[in-house]
């Protein structure tokens, strides 16, 4: 609502009425027409028209008195309901500010009203009085308002309590025995609902009485009604700050509403308890409390409230909930994925020494769990809920190293029974742990060895093949795996071998496997042309039936007769860094690594083979092609140039993936300490005394008004951002009437607080702004209408709600009548836009779930990126990539050590988050191939709608032109 200097003080309006658009607004003579000589049915309709008209600003004085003579008589319930919504909105003043004398007879209604047999017109006119802000209409009510504190039915008397507490709130001198005749009436109540509204009057009017209440009914707290409950939280929560003298008192009976059966009250109780008190037993209770509430709540999105609220206790009081992390286990039996991967997250950050081991523990039933789960729907979750597990287990013994050998068995011994996401992150785990820690490289060598055969996926074997090549030392471990390759190989040479199979399934007169072709219709593909463009591709092909066979051979001559070729270049690297290790051991015979290198370049040569023969769908790339020529040539040369291929196959890959190891933690490292709180303290800082200093009143811990806070964005950290940096200017200086605007981005919503200023020495009438948007905002009110007296100023408030990541666009104009009669005025506004960069925020996520959701998002948005040479004179390509970084708030996920170098060459992935839920992928490729060459390449952005994708193209592109100095 607005105000001004020229304007009479307006009325509260409590209801907001949409006009129908389709209707036509009725005049003056059909109403009164319809009041006077209309039904019971004709006068509601009537009444609603005059009721809506008037809302929205119809002048309707004349229908006051036909109202009064020809509806207010009336006995019907609707009618009468829909009088008291008319007495709000009717003007009562005259325009000498006035009350009419049209008011002596709506008085007189309401007393008869109030003492109306029917209690439910009592209470309707009881409640009614609450919004009447005229002391002369109410001061001859306050006697039948008083009376209804006596009636015998509760509905009479819960409504009276509320009438009786908002006439003091705003005319206590009507009622200044108000406190006093609660506080009687509190005493003798039996009711639950009115003494509860009793005792919220005494807590926000008479707080002293309110809490000698609840010291006299102290024991009887734990058998009150749940909003009675809420009552008394609600007492102690205002009055523990002036009351501090009854703090035992208070923490006494939120300790026991903490075991009250309603899950509202233990909620509200947990959260004041820790407001109360920072005592260890009480922090505990309340963390138990909400424990307790997201493991027997059915509803998810309580669950995940409860769960953020302990999250904050857990920041706000560092190890004192750790004892607690077995009981939140607990709340992994619900089904919800997201409850359990908020739940886990906490767990993760409650494990300590002294509980990682139970913690493994539980966490392994549950693995075991997701194993045994039957049915298509429940794999499906169970996979998911198994990929979380993993990843919770591996960050766990990440952090707690004396439990990296336990999960590595654990990992070995199921890793067959995994999905194929799963199996990958815990063969990466595996692979992880064998570099950091030496001693169990033996353990997970014979471990790998002995389930190899059971692994059926590509990227399996390819992780378990990279670290039997790495880390098979001895002599017998090498034996152990090359004859366990050899069995997963199965015949050798791998082409003529399938041949002979071939050859043998003819002569026994049954078509081969390879034979056996059916003609297929292949989905439509999408493709992405070089333009960024798509292409849709369909085809009919033949593709010959092989799975049953394919099934029934060894792991790895199945995968490479399914092209699978990477896999194919990974076992010609292993085995060549399997020979050339065998080689500097002392003691081996020449004899066997002499037959070890034939029989390795047999297998080579016959992975080369088969993928140029017709066994396979699609013929070998050069790529695996050039690499597995490259692992037969090192084998050639091997005794020329030992010390060289030696350092080139096996030093430089460990050390490589060492690297990437050691900066994975240090980011890990970082981040924690960037996000964790800083507790040391210098030698010689002062010592402050909680309970003998004088805490200023603001220092308080007060939830209500935190609550308030976040629901209105003033969060922590925004306040030091001056009002300045987000003012608009929407109107020039010469204009009439002169605007600018303060815009707040709250979380899902824009707050806009406009400042007008007359800058004419004439009154400026039915001054309003009208709002439009472009993008997905919508106006949630209309900014009301209102008369501007010369030379002053008025402030104007109008609240847009936003519901997605993409750039929006407020317009919009003032309108105004004056000088004249007829004078008409219209200033157009500068325009508003609401950036996306105000709602994306750099997150992480690891390789697998990027891919998944690079395949999975539909829409794509390629910029090409070009820089003159003069602005890449002093950029390298780092720099170019931390500029487009800063510039879209993305975090790059690609490590700092495959950054490293010089190469003129930089690829790297990208990923934010928005506050909705929208993920944003971006694959950034540049080059610059001499100092004096300019930065080209291009960046590719994927996400799930096609908003984020262009707008954060179009900020990329806005950030290649302002390169940085």
């Amino acid at each position: 609502m607005a105000t001004s200097s020229g304007k009479p003080p307006a009325e509260a309006c409590y209801m907001l009425i949409h006009p129908s658009l389709d209707v036509e607004t009725p005049n003056l003579q059909i109403l009164k027409r319809n009041l006077e000589r209309g039904t019971d049915d004709i006068k509601v309709e009537a009444l609603q028209q005059i009721i809506s008209g008037t809302v929205q600003g119809e002048n309707y004085d004349q229908l006051l008195m036909h109202v009064i003579r020809f509806v207010m008589p009336t006995r019907n319930k609707a009618l009468k309901k829909l009088l008291l919504f008319y007495w709000e909105v009717c003007p009562k003043y005259a325009a000498d500010g006035t009350l009419k004398q049209e008011t002596i007879l709506i008085c007189n209604a309401l007393r008869n009203d109030l003492q109306h047999p029917n209690e439910y017109i009592r209470g309707a006119t009881l409640r009614f009085l609450c919004k009447l802000r005229e002391a002369e209409i109410i001061e001859p009510l306050i006697g039948p308002t008083r009376e209804c504190l006596e009636h015998r039915h509760a509905y009479v008397r819960k409504n009276a309590v509320v009438a009786v507490a908002a006439i003091y709130r705003c005319l206590p001198h009507l009622i200044p025995d108000a406190p006093e005749l609660i506080s009687s009436f509190l005493a003798a109540e039996a009711d639950m609902t009115c003494r509860r509204n009793a005792l919220a009057m005494l807590t926000a009017s008479a707080p002293a009485a309110a809490v000698h209440w609840l010291k006299e009914n102290a024991q009887l707290v734990a058998g009150f009604d749940e909003l009675l409950q809420l009552a008394v939280i609600d007492l102690i929560r205002r009055c523990a700050r002036d009351f501090a003298a009854e703090k035992t008192l208070f923490v006494r009976c939120i300790f026991e509403l903490l075991g009250a059966t309603a899950s509202a009250v233990k909620y509200e109780a947990a959260t004041s308890l820790v407001g109360l008190t920072a005592n260890p037993a009480a922090v505990k209770a309340a963390a138990a409390c909400y424990i307790s509430l997201a493991a027997k709540e059915s509803d998810n999105n309580v669950k995940i409230i409860v769960l953020e609220r302990l999250d904050q206790l857990r920041t706000r009081h560092e190890g004192i909930l750790d004892d607690l992390v077995m009981d939140l286990l607990r709340v992994l039996s619900t089904p919800d994925l997201g409850v359990r991967r908020k739940a886990l997250a906490i767990v993760m950050k409650l494990a300590s020494r002294r509980n990682v081991n139970d913690v493994i523990a539980m966490l392994r039933k549950e693995l075991t769990k997701t194993v045994t789960s039957g049915g298509d729907q429940q794999q499906d979750k169970a996979s998911d809920y198994r990929l979380l597990l993993i990843q919770t287990i591996h960050t766990c013994a990440g952090e707690f190293p004396e439990v990296a050998a336990d999960v590595v068995d654990l990992f070995l011994d199921s890793i067959s029974e995994f999905g194929a996401s799963s199996a990958t992150d815990a063969i990466i785990f595996v692979r992880e742990v064998a570099e950091k820690f030496p001693a169990l490289r033996q353990n997970i060598i014979k471990h790998l060895v002995s389930s190899f055969l059971d692994f059926k996926t590509g990227k399996v074997i390819r992780g378990a093949l990279w670290i039997l090549g790495e880390y098979a030392e001895s002599g017998d471990e090498i034996r152990d795996v090359w004859t366990k390759l050899r069995e997963a190989i199965g015949e050798l040479p791998l082409l003529a071998a399938e041949q002979r199979e071939l050859e043998a399934a003819k002569e026994s007169g049954d078509k081969s496997p390879q034979e056996q072709a059916v003609t297929v219709s292949v989905p439509a593909s999408r493709r992405v042309l070089p333009d960024g463009t798509y292409a849709t591709e369909s085809a009919m092909t033949a593709v010959a039936s092989t799975t049953i066979k394919l099934d029934s051979k060894p792991p790895l001559r199945a995968v490479l007769l399914h092209s699978d070729f990477f896999t194919g270049t990974v076992l010609a690297s292993t085995l060549a860094k399997l020979v050339l290790r065998f080689a500097k051991l002392e003691g081996e015979s020449d004899e066997q690594l002499n037959s070890l290198r034939a029989e390795a370049v047999l297998i080579m040569a016959g992975v080369i083979r088969i993928g140029q023969s017709t066994f396979v769908s699609n013929a070998i790339d050069e790529d695996s092609y050039d690499r597995v020529l490259a692992c037969i040539r090192a084998l050639e040369y091997m005794d020329e140039d030992a010390d060289v291929l030696t350092g080139a196959f096996i030093s430089d890959t460990q050390s490589a993936f060492a690297r990437l190891v050691k900066g994975e933690a240090k980011r890990e490292r970082e981040e924690k300490k960037l996000h964790s709180k800083e507790t040391a303290v210098q030698v010689d800082d002062a010592i402050g005394f909680r309970l003998v200093a004088k805490k200023p009143a603001g220092d308080a811990d007060n939830s209500i008004e935190r609550d308030i806070e976040l629901a209105t964005g003033e969060a922590e950290g925004r306040a030091a951002v001056s009002k300045l940096d987000t003012v608009v200017q929407l109107t020039g200086f010469s204009d009439a009437v002169y605007a600018e605007a303060y815009v707040c981005v709250n979380q899902y919503d824009i707050l806009l607080d406009i400042m007008v200023v007359n800058q004419t020495n004439t009154m400026l009438r039915n001054l309003s702004i009208e709002f439009s948007t472009v993008g997905d905002l919508k106006l949630v009110e209309k900014p009301a209408s209102y008369t501007l007296a010369p030379y002053s100023f008025s402030s104007v408030k109008a609240s847009i709600k936003v519901s997605s990541t993409e750039t929006g666009l407020i317009f919009g104009n003032i309108v105004y009548d004056g000088p004249g009669v007829n004078d008409n005025h219209c200033i157009v506004l500068n325009d508003i836009r609401v950036d996306i960069m105000e709602y994306i925020r750099p997150a992480r996520c690891d390789e697998t779930q990027f891919h998944a959701m690079w395949t999975e998002f539909e829409w794509e948005n390629k910029v090409n990126m070009s820089t003159t040479k003069e602005a890449a004179e002093n950029l390298d390509l780092r720099a170019y990539l931390k500029h487009i970084m800063d510039a879209t708030n993305m975090a790059c996920l690609t490590p700092e050590n495959a950054l490293a170098g010089d190469c003129g060459f930089l690829s790297a992935n990208l990923y934010a988050r928005s506050i909705f839920g929208e993920d944003a992928l971006a694959n950034i490729s540049i080059e610059k191939p001499t100092d004096s060459s300019p930065i080209t390449g291009h960046i590719r952005i994927r996400a799930k709608t096609q908003g984020i994708a262009l707008n954060l193209g179009d900020k990329i592109s806005a950030a290649k032109v302002a390169l940085p100095e």
